[in-house]
């Protein structure tokens, strides 16, 4: 497996021109995010992320996580390295100061998160957990919990955990069973979680999880569920860990990837039950949840851009060593190294421009995220807030898939190596899988998008997105630039594409003809988005052409990379608005006997 090199140019490149960081670091609170305070941060995290997470990925793959004796124990080197992230205060980067944080933007925050994500996915799913319990309890809790846990949470000597699903249940929430019967002020749980990442562990002191169950006498269905705050230790007045609460790891899942990430299933309550802390109301703990899913959902996406990354960087230097095959065209028998042959180089820009577009729509997201949160103007906000609930699903679905085929293309790429786990190609591809099924399926954000984000609001979020492609589309087709206008072409035609499969699912009465085709839906949403952001990006590059910077190459690599988006991936936009408008038949008249 090669080393990894955070890709800080072009991290920087989609932050400042294609992000606005020059306008998030007006918002309120957010004024001392300086230039120089970005670059610091982001180079110092590639540091953390090259030096000390990197070359733990191929170690931790191979030794995994293990449960010995009811104490689970990640690979050698996991710990040190965790106590490093900590002690770097690397963990409470975007959250409130008054609450132990940084107060970075969480554009900021997103672009460390991928190099870290990139460097150890395996290692980063603990952080990333606990951040999202950290959003739940700041959103959610009382003054009494945020008081018990929120500190330690946000430097990350304690750890969170996210308690859904169980053995019965999967995806459907409304079949769990775990039970919470009040005593005493607090509730006793009880009952069995399944695939509860980092659900015992040996990296923080101690770990907090957020578990869903439901009290006696409560509503069938997810109207009956209501949210927990169980710790692994009760916590003292001293604020420091006491006894053991009621609640143990019974086993670890053998899985395909992120082997290194101990995945638990949890026993609550062996021995009378495990105390937990309720938080807010009965019966609204999926509403609570939620508050942690979707924090999840842009990180899932975000291990997508990361993975991908990843192994383009490993297929482009393997693709620079080894030597086969003469050169087409040329006269001379001598071999040459495989980037020169053809096929390979439409492999490496497709890998290239694929991570290049999702990272575009994820820190675009992030950078919305901050504005929700902080504009002092409430329209302001409502609309970045609506931007992002209609492109999450996007972020996680479209970007979780891309980081799978940009691995997979990775292997191809490596030929018969590839197919050899010495080489760590295959790594990448057994990682990125998990993406698309985690924090809700690719097929359920694809029906959360057209059930929720688009019917709802009769398309009023996606006619605004589609707005916002069209002008660029125009922009850019109205230049003299030939790449720009062919961007601009490819772009045009697509956003079309985009606007009749809209218009065709809000004016559509069939849930069922919808759902059929939400997944080619989502995919050519994602298209569409990736191609808007690399029209920027096109446009920025020219301009800077144009003023003689060239900057080694960059951006005029920059202008071939979005027209190879524009020729190469957009042209799908077509078959897929096809497929969401006349396709759902075939797969609304299948029958269980036909299978």
């Amino acid at each position: 497996m090669t080393g990894y090199t955070p890709p800080l140019q072009e991290m920087r490149f989609v932050l400042n021109e294609l992000a606005g960081l020059a306008a998030i670091a007006e918002l309120p609170g957010l004024e001392e995010t300086t230039p120089d305070l970005v670059d610091a941060i982001l180079e110092e995290a590639g540091r953390l992320g090259a030096d000390v997470l990197a070359p733990l990925n191929k170690s931790g793959d191979e030794q995994g996580a293990v449960l010995e004796n009811g104490v689970v124990r990640t690979p050698d080197g996991f710990r040190e390295a965790y106590r490093q992230f900590v002690e770097g205060g690397w963990n409470g980067m975007s959250f409130d100061p008054d609450i132990g944080g940084q107060g970075q933007p969480w554009l900021v925050t997103t672009a460390a998160q991928e190099i870290w994500h990139a460097a150890n996915m395996a290692f980063m799913l603990c952080p990333l957990l606990t951040q999202s319990a950290i959003e739940l309890l700041v959103t959610h809790g009382t003054d009494e919990l945020r008081e018990l846990f929120l500190e330690k949470l946000v430097t990350g000597e304690w750890s969170g955990t996210m308690d859904l699903t169980e053995p019965q249940a999967g995806s459907d929430l409304a079949r769990i069973r775990c039970r919470a019967v009040e005593e005493n002020g607090y509730y006793r749980i009880t009952g069995t979680k399944i695939f509860i990442t980092y659900g015992e562990h040996d990296m923080a002191d101690n770990i907090v999880h957020m578990v869903l169950a439901r009290t006696p006498n409560s509503p069938e269905g997810v109207r009956g569920i209501s949210l927990f705050v169980v710790p692994k230790f009760l916590v003292k007045d001293d604020s420091s860990p006491g006894e053991r609460n009621d609640l143990r790891c019974v086993s670890l899942e053998h899985k395909l990837g992120i082997r290194a990430s101990p995945t638990a299933v949890m026993s609550y309550g062996d021995d009378g039950g495990a105390i937990g802390y309720i938080v807010g109301e009965e019966n609204r703990g999926i509403e609570y949840m939620f508050t942690m899913m979707n924090n999840a959902r842009l990180a899932v996406g975000l291990e997508g851009v990361a993975i991908g990354e990843r192994a383009y960087q490993q297929a482009r230097a393997y693709a620079r060593e080894r030597v086969q095959s003469r050169k087409q065209g040329s006269n001379s028998a001598e071999a040459v190294a495989i980037i020169e042959h053809p096929d390979v180089k439409r492999m490496l820009l497709s890998m290239k421009s694929q991570t290049e577009a999702t990272r575009a729509v994820a820190y675009f997201v992030a950078s919305q995220l901050d504005t929700a949160r902080r504009h002092p103007d409430a329209a302001q906000r409502a609309e970045a807030q609506a931007m992002v609930d209609f492109l999450i699903p996007v972020v996680k679905a479209w970007s979780s898939d891309t980081g799978i085929a940009v691995a997979d293309t990775g292997i191809q790429i490596h030929g018969g190596m590839g197919f050899i786990e010495e080489s760590g190609a295959p790594q990448h591809l057994r990682d990125a899988r998990i993406a698309a099924i985690y924090e809700g399926t690719n097929g359920i954000q694809a029906n959360d998008l057209v059930g929720r984000k688009v019917t709802r609001d009769e398309g009023t979020a996606a006619a605004r997105f589609i707005a916002m492609a069209k002008e660029v589309a125009d922009q850019l087709t109205g230049t003299d630039d030939n790449n720009l206008k062919a961007i601009g072409s490819a772009l045009a035609t697509g956003t079309s594409a985009l606007a009749e499969s809209t218009d065709w699912i809000v004016g559509n009465n069939s849930l069922e003809a919808v759902n059929a085709g939400a997944v080619p839906y989502l995919r050519l949403l994602g298209l569409v988005a990736g191609g808007w952001a690399m029209g920027r990006a096109a446009q920025v590059a020219v301009n800077y052409c144009n003023a003689g910077d060239d900057n080694s190459g960059f951006y005029r690599t920059k202008i071939l990379t979005a027209r190879f988006y524009a020729e190469h991936l957009l042209p799908e936009t077509s078959s897929l608005s096809a497929v969401v408008i006349h396709g759902s038949s075939t797969v609304s008249m299948a029958t269980e006997t036909d299978f």
